[in-house]
C-alpha cells in the first residue's frame, strides 16, 4: 500500500486511512522478544534473532532444530509445541508463522508466508523448487538490482536459477553470486547463534530501615561492587541499571507507594563501578525516596562483550569523549535536563552562522516508577 518504514506518520495516515497506528514502546517490545527466547531456548539451545524493535529483522526469531526429533518429535508437533509455548508468552493478538527449510533464506521466506494455523514445511533439499514461484525481488534488499532483474523479465526465482552463476556476476558483481545461491537453494546466510543476554541482579536488606540518603549510597556502593565484578570478570559490560527500591511504610504517610523503581539508562555499555555508582546516586539525590527504605535491589541489563578502546601513545585524553558523556549526564540529574545541552554541528557551510549548529538534548534516559 505503500507504507515503508521511516516514513512520517502523516504520510502514512493519507495513505492508508483506515489504518491504526499504534503509538512504539520499544522497551515493550523489547521485554516481549526476550521472553519469547526464554520460551524458544526450553527446545533448543541453538537460537538467533534480535531484541532490537529497531532492527530490520526484529520479530523473526529462528531455531536450530537439527536431531531435535528424538526428543520433540516430527517437525509438525514440534511447531505445534513451539506455537503453543510462544502464545503462552505473547500478547493474544500475536499470532506466530511457521516456517521449515534446509537454508536461511528458504525458512524465512517459508515462515513469512505461511499462515498463523499453517506452517509450511520445505522437503529436504526441495529449496529450490519452493523457491521457484517467488518474486525474484525477495532474493536482494538492493533497489536497483531488483529493478534491473525486472527489466531483464526475471521476474520469479524460478528463471534466476537457471542461469548460469557467470553470467550473474558479469551482471551484478558479488551480488550476482549470492543471487543465484539463493534462487538455487544453496545457504548463504550460516545460521549463528545468538548470545543470551545476561541480567545480573542483586538485593540487599537495610536493618533498620534508615531515611537519609547516606546510608543508601554505602548499600548501593556494595551492589554495584558486586555486580561490575561480576561483569568485569566476565568481560561484560551493562548499558542499563534498574533500582528497586522497597519503602518501609510504619510511619509513611496515607497513600505512600510500598516501593520506587528508578530505571536509568548508560552514555555507553560500562563496568565501571564507580560512574555507575555516581549516576544512580544522583538520581536518588533529585528524587530522594518518600519513606525510609527497607531493601534495595539492583539489576544490570543489557549486558554484552565489553569493547575495548585503542589509545594513541602521545595523547593521553583520547577516552575523553566517554567521560564527557558521563559528566553530562550527571549534570543533566543534579541541574536539569532542559538546563544542559551540546551543541551539534547541522551544517557548517550554512551562510548564516545561527544555522550552523543546533541545540541537542543530553538525553539521558532516566525512568521512575512507583
Amino acid at each position: 500500500m505503500g507504507v515503508r518504514r521511516g516514513m512520517p506518520l502523516p504520510s502514512a495516515h493519507r495513505l492508508v486511512p483506515e489504518a491504526t497506528f499504534i503509538e512504539p514502546d520499544p522497551d515493550e517490545d523489547r521485554a516481549l522478544a526476550e521472553n519469547a527466547f526464554e520460551a524458544l531456548g526450553a527446545f533448543s539451545p541453538s537460537l538467533a534473532g534480535s531484541t532490537d524493535p529497531f532492527d530490520p529483522a526484529f520479530g523473526l526469531f529462528e531455531i536450530g532444530i537439527d536431531g531435535l526429533t528424538p526428543l520433540w518429535g516430527p517437525e509438525p508437533v514440534l511447531i505445534e509445541r513451539v506455537s503453543s509455548a510462544l502464545k503462552a508468552v505473547l500478547p493474544g493478538e500475536l499470532r506466530t508463522r511457521s516456517g521449515i527449510a534446509g537454508t536461511h533464506f528458504a525458512a524465512t521466506i517459508a515462515a513469512i508466508h505461511a499462515a498463523p494455523d499453517a506452517p509450511i514445511l520445505v522437503p529436504p533439499v526441495g529449496e529450490a523448487t519452493f523457491l521457484a514461484p517467488y518474486p525474484s525481488g525477495l532474493l536482494t534488499t538492493n533497489a536497483d538490482i531488483r529493478a534491473r532483474l525486472s527489466r531483464f523479465g526475471l521476474r520469479r526465482i524460478g528463471p534466476v536459477a537457471e542461469l548460469p552463476r557467470s553470467a550473474l556476476i558479469a551482471r551484478f558483481g558479488d551480488e550476482g553470486d549470492r543471487l543465484h545461491a539463493r534462487a538455487r537453494g544453496e545457504e548463504t546466510d550460516p545460521f549463528r547463534s545468538r548470545r543470551a543476554v545476561e541480567r545480573l541482579a542483586l538485593g540487599l536488606p537495610i536493618e533498620p530501615p534508615v531515611e537519609d540518603l547516606e546510608p543508601l549510597r554505602f548499600v548501593l556502593h556494595r551492589l554495584v561492587g558486586a555486580l561490575t565484578g561480576q561483569l568485569s570478570a566476565r568481560g561484560l559490560a551493562a548499558d542499563r541499571a534498574q533500582l528497586a527500591v522497597e519503602l518501609d511504610l510504619a510511619f509513611a504517610p496515607a497513600g505512600t507507594p510500598a516501593g520506587l523503581e528508578v530505571g536509568q539508562r548508560f552514555p555507553e555499555p560500562t563496568a565501571d563501578g564507580e560512574a555507575i555508582e555516581r549516576l544512580l546516586f544522583a538520581r536518588l539525590e533529585r528524587e530522594p525516596p518518600p519513606a525510609a527504605v527497607q531493601r534495595l535491589e539492583l539489576e544490570l541489563r543489557g549486558t554484552s562483550p565489553a569493547a575495548g578502546q585503542q589509545l594513541p601513545l602521545f595523547v593521553p585524553q583520547a577516552a575523553r569523549t566517554a567521560r564527557l558523556g558521563w559528566q553530562l549526564a550527571r549534570l543533566a540529574l543534579t541541574y536539569g535536563e532542559d538546563r544542559v545541552r551540546r551543541v551539534v554541528l547541522t551544517d557548517p557551510e550554512a551562510p548564516l552562522p545561527e544555522t550552523r549548529w543546533r541545540w541537542q538534548p543530553i538525553g539521558i534516559d532516566g525512568e521512575s516508577g512507583a
